[in-house]
């Protein structure tokens, strides 16, 4: 799809962002673009204004957004050169992603293939048995259910609905009928799927995306995402009714299969888009990934807080937890326990989807279950 010249710059920032590791979803890029055009704009003032809306740059990076800013706009190079002074915190396609992965490949031991690269590729997926069609019927009946704000009529274990029955009253000339009652709707609560598609994580992807596929289509209010070294929302492509569709869509729309992961950064990223954040609230949150990061788990740790603190149930599968010996004994698992509602098998399409059914029943936290940890 060609992009209209005016607009061409816009898209070309935020390409330029991502490029030096800045999280940006699709949906920040089609806003700020959006935002522009509301503003007019009348001036370069309003366009950095729509970016800082938009884009929301972290504030520990804020130097640095300012400056790439002032050089893609302006072409002021000086200001990139003293605000690139955090290397760190870049994510980067240095050429050598391959020879790393297949090194990692040959050895497939847990854990070897996590790293902080971008890998840019695509994955094709076949279909296979549709094993997910009584997940998919059960889905909508199963999750946990809130009370809406909105009423139905009810005969019996309701609130008087007073001006209806008025009304009643004076269309029977002051006969009192039988009160007239409603109580609040019971709903389903909001299914919000965060799936890892860093290389770690390759051999469950297929199946991962299966299940979000008959989520989707089975649960009124699901959105699924993916995350490695970016965020990227699918839910719009798995609403395709047929799953092979559906996935090539979802291929096609994520950048970052097979290659590196940063699990927390990628995770603040989603909650500092007042949109995706959204989601959380009140949700059941489930996240499929080893949780495997690397490096300073800082943020992952104030990222699951936050989310904890947003989501109705918040839970995090790992195929690790397949192996009967598992412990959650990294320093990443160990700091983000006590924010888990639950610590369960990802290994499986079977266990995840009896889990998954099971959301509505309650269950001890993933700390105590998980106590005997040293």
């Amino acid at each position: 799809m060609s992009v209209p010249p005016a607009a061409a710059p816009l898209l070309g920032f935020g390409r330029l962002l991502r490029h030096y590791g800045f999280i940006i979803a699709p949906e920040q890029i089609s806003g700020f673009m959006q935002a522009v055009t509301l503003l007019g704009p009348r001036s370069m003032a309003d366009i950095r204004e729509a970016a800082l809306a938009t884009l929301a740059p972290p504030p520990d990076r804020r130097d640095e957004f300012e400056a790439h800013f002032q050089s893609y706009f302006y072409g002021n190079t000086s200001a990139v050169a003293e605000g690139d002074s955090d290397e760190e915190t870049r994510v980067k396609d240095d050429g050598g992603a391959d020879d790393e992965r297949i090194e990692a490949e040959q050895r497939q031991e847990g854990g070897e293939l996590s790293s902080t690269i971008d890998q840019l590729s695509t994955r094709d997926f076949q279909r296979d048995d549709d094993r997910l069609t009584v997940f998919r019927r059960q889905l909508s009946s199963a999750l946990p259910a809130r009370r809406s704000f909105r009423t139905v009529r009810t005969h019996s274990r309701g609130k008087l609905d007073l001006r209806r029955s008025l009304r009643e009253i004076v269309s029977a000339d002051g006969d009192v009928p039988s009160p007239l009652l409603r109580r609040r709707q019971a709903v389903p609560r909001k299914l919000l799927i965060l799936i890892d598609v860093s290389g770690s994580m390759k051999l469950h992807t297929s199946d991962y995306l299966k299940l979000a596929h008959a989520a989707v289509q089975g649960a009124d209010r699901a959105e699924i995402f993916t995350f490695g070294t970016r965020l990227t929302r699918i839910t719009s492509a798995l609403r395709i009714r047929d799953r092979e569709q559906a996935l090539a869509r979802a291929a096609a729309q994520v950048d970052d299969w097979d290659g590196g992961t940063r699990m927390g950064p990628t995770l603040l990223a989603f909650l500092s888009v007042p949109r995706f954040s959204a989601f959380a609230r009140g949700a059941a949150v489930i996240i499929l990934s080893d949780a495997l990061e690397r490096g300073d788990h800082a943020e992952l740790e104030t990222a699951m807080r936050r989310l904890s603190a947003r989501a109705f149930r918040l839970s995090l599968a790992t195929p690790l937890a397949g192996d009967p010996r598992f412990q959650p004994a990294t320093a990443a698992l160990r700091a983000i326990l006590p924010d888990l509602d639950d610590l369960i098998d990802g290994s499986s399409v079977n266990s995840l989807t009896d889990f998954i059914l099971s959301l509505a029943r309650p269950a001890p936290r993933a700390a105590t279950i998980w106590k005997r940890v040293p």
